[in-house]
């Protein structure tokens, strides 16, 4: 069979760059690498810096950082918030915890209580529920949202506001819920599901106290996060984590983590950020009234971008840069104005082309010095156009046909001799075994008779025509007979019994001057003694064993 090929010769696709304006203010520099961690080396410390979402040095998220595993006072005492009569008076770590829900709790109940929440967010000591509440008290309480101490880019003129945020937050929407059991049957506020009296429940003071939760259910509406150590905001009759409710009301630097209260900001890739903290994700660089691109979410300025990911172009050897169109081909690149054909240096710019040892030619001069010849019609194989290939032997579409009757033969079955191609219908026509007798091409089985073909049905006795496939014959004057037929019509007959000796089988006969036997006819026609192998009187038409003879003449 054939086998259709395409030349080797594609298009080219232009590599487009998102290169977007924003106008921001420098921003201050950090330490270099090597220096940050020489100092995270000899003091210990953790190596993110606590005014930005991301390590400078390792480019990790702070908080998979040893910063946030710190011992951590009491929530209450984080907040500022005094003890109530709904205080815990367990000491959660006699029981194995890093922490008890408030309320008049037995240790029981404590128990109880974390049976009711997912096993892998139980804080019990040195376990996996222990490291998600220290991450979720540094994302759902961060310490920059609580007091001015921890802030480091709330400018002196909008601390008052800040003061005047954490204060109507702290009266009307921050607060501490407790758990206590459900003093009837009511429907919990998150799921709707049923809490039966005496269940243990989350009471939200800032709600009516008819409003209960499941301790699975007491969450954030914004993560769905379960609300650390049952610290809620209220709005809008809703609870949220503090971050979410913060957001809902200021913007939240991306770099910096801390709430932006000054009238004018950045906004840049969907987040917010202080004008001083949108700089290249590289250099650190302020991307103050430059363009940048943004690659894998981040953004860098523009000669970090080149530096960095810009490709190299094939012909020149120089950077190709945002504004230039990138041409690639088989992991190689080139300028817009350098893709052109290796040996005359026309363009290729939305042109077929083919490649060679590492090379790109234009259609024309590819077709000259490589392309390979049809051996039909001797003429290249430009570029684009079908091969059918065989063995090592090549040929256009069109030129791949029946060398008899010239039917192109495409992907249809097809019979080569010696160094023609037929179709096979005209192969079976020329070269098929034909019976000698009807002519007609033997397709299956069939008989060999003196080197000629014959169909089974075909070879017949030539006297009475019944099939002589699989049966003893002979012949005469080179046509087959059947064993009657030959001896009826061409064999020796007993003198004794008239019948004709066909020998056929092995059977012997006799015979004397112009008279023949069969073995078992020739016998005494007085005693009917065989007379093979001994001798014998004629007596006219009949022989006579010798005694016999003696007998007839006493």
């Amino acid at each position: 069979m054939g086998a259709i090929e395409a030349a080797d010769h594609v298009a080219t696709v232009p590599t487009t760059h998102e290169v977007r304006p924003v106008v921001v203010r420098k921003t201050p520099k950090f330490p270099s690498r090597e220096r940050h961690m020489a100092i995270r080396r000899k003091k210990q410390t953790p190596c993110c810096p606590l005014d930005e979402k991301t390590c400078q040095a390792c480019k990790c998220p702070r908080d998979t950082h040893a910063v946030y595993h710190q011992q951590l006072t009491s929530v209450r005492d984080r907040l500022g918030f005094k003890s109530d009569s709904h205080t815990s008076k367990i000491d959660a770590r006699q029981l194995g915890y890093t922490w008890a829900p408030p309320g008049l709790l037995t240790s029981a109940k404590v128990k109880k209580y974390f049976d009711l929440i997912p096993p892998e967010k139980v804080p019990k000591i040195a376990s996996t529920g222990e490291r998600y509440r220290d991450k979720q008290l540094a994302y759902q309480l961060p310490k920059q949202d609580l007091a001015m101490t921890y802030c480091k880019h709330v400018e002196p003129q909008h601390r008052s506001s800040y003061e005047d945020f954490v204060s109507a937050r702290n009266e009307i929407a921050l607060d501490i819920g407790f758990v206590k059991d459900a003093p009837n049957a009511t429907k919990c506020v998150g799921c709707t599901e049923s809490l039966k009296q005496g269940d243990l429940a989350v009471i939200a003071p800032k709600f009516r106290d008819s409003m209960m939760w499941h301790p699975r259910c007491f969450c954030c509406t914004a993560c769905q996060e379960l609300l650390v150590d049952l610290t809620y905001c209220v709005f809008d009759d809703k609870l949220y984590c503090e971050r979410h409710y913060a957001e809902m009301l200021k913007p939240r630097c991306n770099a910096c983590d801390e709430l932006i209260f000054s009238g004018e900001y950045t906004k840049a890739m969907s987040k917010d950020w202080h004008t001083t903290h949108f700089c290249c994700w590289q250099c650190d660089e302020s991307l103050t009234g430059q363009r940048y691109v943004l690659r894998d979410d981040h953004p860098y300025c523009i000669k970090c971008y080149e530096n960095v990911f810009a490709n190299t172009c094939e012909s020149c050897n120089k950077i190709i840069g945002i504004d230039s169109k990138d041409l690639s081909y088989k992991d190689k690149h080139w300028h817009e104005a350098c893709f052109l054909c290796n040996k005359c240096r026309i363009s290729l710019v939305d042109k077929q082309f083919g490649s060679k040892a590492d090379r790109i030619y234009c259609g024309n001069c590819y077709d000259m010095q490589f392309a390979s010849r049809c051996d039909g019609c001797g003429e290249i194989f430009r570029a684009g156009t079908k091969k059918m290939e065989y063995k090592t032997r090549q040929w256009h579409e069109k030129c791949f046909c029946c060398c008899v009757c010239k039917t192109p033969i495409g992907t249809k079955s097809f019979i080569p001799r010696e160094q023609e191609i037929y179709c096979a219908g005209c192969y079976e026509e020329k070269y098929a075994t034909r019976c000698v007798k009807c002519n007609k091409i033997i397709t299956s089985g069939g008989v060999t008779y003196k080197n000629e073909p014959w169909h089974r049905e075909c070879f017949t006795c030539t006297h009475c025509s019944t099939s002589l496939a699989g049966q003893r014959f002979t012949s005469r004057d080179d046509k087959p007979y059947c064993a009657d037929c030959f001896g009826e019509l061409f064999a020796k007959r007993c003198t004794a019994c008239t019948k004709p000796i066909t020998g056929i089988g092995g059977t012997r006969f006799i015979s004397f001057e112009d008279r023949h036997w069969h073995n078992d006819c020739f016998i005494c026609a007085l005693c009917k003694t065989s007379l093979v192998g001994r001798g014998f009187i004629t007596d006219g038409a009949d022989i006579i064993c010798p005694e016999c003879a003696k007998q007839k003449l006493i």
